[in-house]
């Protein structure tokens, strides 16, 4: 599921939180020659779920739907449906000097949600409506490399993607004056529909120069541009560098200029205009389209094996973007809507140890990091005014910020059954929430112990077959993920409970 339809309390099971999901896949690769490889990958996933509810809420907006100004939020309806499928067809080839790969692919994707009562997602929401997004994407996709010397290897690639877009919506609302207030109980519906197809275009040039047998410096280029609701293009340098003095430390620092266009299948061209005078009318009625980001992007890192068995490593990052972007869910519906900052900044540190003896394995990993986005410049509507003009001049962590993760783990296999036991553990310092300004605060710290035991069977009638067992949450600790109140998040939403999963898997 979508992270917008988890558990929004603090409950073993969710109120409305059914689900029915298929999915399948196929990977079929065979030798056409000793230098051509054909291979053929395909996907299909159709998910039909409910979105869990909050019971005890009571309807606070001060509306009348048909008579009925009260509303049981336990029995509130809402039901998506996601189908994703796809293909990819490729072709590897190897003469002399040279690899390369061409790729065909095609993507289907659609998005359909239900409010399923009307009435209660009125009075809630001021809004029901039932959404439609649908997404055909195909292209070809084209990458080699060829040895030009020993010191030197070009890298070389190209991607074109064609994708149609469409989306309509029919929604619910009621009549409303200049004051606000409702002029009839009795909801209109307004349609709105629009379709769009998109094309991008990439292409990367790359050398790899080995400097001196243990200093390996890449360096290069990529162009893109895309054609959607916007059209933009930029060529993006970037050089890395790593040197390695010693068997046992290995030392990298690189550059690269970004440019990420927003997700097609997400932006969509409202008509805001079409809910003036009714209950769903934004307070701000501007709508700039979503843009690309565009960053300079700075790593530099280390690896170092301070014992036999035992390995660390660290690395630093800093981004520096205009039109930073970000997304957000911005009503009942769990589609999601990107919109730009300005100007934004991604700075972080990551710390990683490892260590392996026998069958025991360890590991561990601490992370700090912090985003930050001033000024809002695309899909205004969504917000309210006192949110923009205070990120108008401010900056705010943007709402999935979180300053501290960390995760460790035991790993052991029992001979002689090879039995692998392991427990791990994540924590974090959690996501940020609303105080006297947008994303303000952050939620309580949590940690999440998980176990699991796989059980190998290697000989018999059942050779290849993998028996697992997994416990998720094992202490049953209950935290917060979201509390509904950072930018762009409709909903509360909690961990989950304790949960048992038995698992089979079959290797041929």
């Amino acid at each position: 599921m979508p992270w917008g339809s988890k558990n929004p309390a603090p409950t073993f099971n969710a109120i409305h939180d059914n689900t029915q999901q298929t999915r399948g896949f196929a990977y079929v690769s065979g030798i056409i020659d000793p230098t051509s490889r054909l291979t053929a990958m395909l996907g299909v996933s159709r998910s039909q779920f409910q979105i869990p509810q909050v019971a005890g809420q009571t309807p606070g907006l001060g509306l009348t739907v048909d008579g009925i100004s009260d509303f049981a939020s336990a029995a509130l309806n809402e039901n998506q449906r996601q189908i994703n499928h796809f293909g990819i067809l490729a072709w590897q080839k190897h003469v002399g000097d040279f690899d390369f790969q061409v790729a065909g692919f095609t993507r289907y994707s659609d998005v359909y949600f239900s409010p399923g009562n009307p009435v209660g997602d009125l009075l809630f929401n001021g809004i029901a409506q039932t959404a439609y997004r649908q997404s055909w994407a195909s292209g070809v996709q084209g990458d080699g490399s060829w040895r030009v010397s020993p010191e030197h290897t070009l890298r070389s690639g190209f991607y074109i993607l064609r994708e149609r877009s469409p989306f309509s919506t029919t929604s619910n609302v009621l009549p409303v004056d200049e004051t606000g207030m409702q002029t009839t109980d009795q909801p209109i519906s307004i349609f709105d529909s629009n379709s769009k197809t998109g094309w991008i275009y990439s292409y990367y040039l790359q050398d790899e120069w080995k400097i001196v047998p243990n200093v390996t410096f890449n360096f290069g280029a990529r162009y893109d541009q895309f054609a959607e609701f916007v059209s933009e293009r930029q060529l993006s340098p970037r050089a890395n560098l790593v040197w390695q003095p010693t068997e046992a430390t290995a030392l990298h620092a690189g550059y690269a200029r970004y440019f990420t266009p927003p997700p097609f299948e997400l932006v969509a061209n409202t008509t805001v205009s079409l809910f003036a005078n009714t209950t769903a009318a934004p307070a701000v009625t501007q709508d700039s389209v979503a843009k690309a980001e565009r960053a300079h992007y700075f790593d530099v890192g280390a690896t170092q094996i301070i014992l036999p068995r035992l390995k660390g490593g660290i690395d630093a990052y800093y981004k520096l973007a205009s039109n930073l972007l970000d997304e957000g869910q911005f009503g009942a519906p769990v589609l999601f809507t990107p919109f730009n900052y300005q100007k934004g900044m991604v700075k972080g540190v990551e710390l990683s140890l490892s260590y392996e003896i026998d069958n025991w394995a360890f590991y561990g990993n601490f992370a700090a990091s912090q985003e930050l986005g001033k000024n809002i410049t695309s899909s205004q509507f969504n917000f309210s005014p006192d949110t923009l003009a205070y990120v108008a001049s401010h900056f705010i962590h943007t709402d999935h910020d979180q300053t501290y993760t960390s995760s460790a783990g035991i790993k052991y296999k029992l001979p002689p059954y090879n039995t692998r036991f392991a427990v791990d553990l994540t924590a974090g310092s959690g996501l940020r929430t609303a105080s006297d300004h947008p994303n303000g605060a952050a939620l309580p710290g949590y940690q999440q112990v998980n176990l699991s035991i796989v059980q190998p069977i290697e000989t018999g009638i059942y050779k290849g077959l993998e028996v697992r067992f997994d416990v998720i949450n094992l202490l049953d600790q209950v935290y917060q993920i979201r509390s509904g109140t950072g930018l762009g998040v409709f909903a509360p939403q909690f961990g989950p409970r304790r949960t048992f999963l038995a698992g089979l898997t079959q290797r041929f």
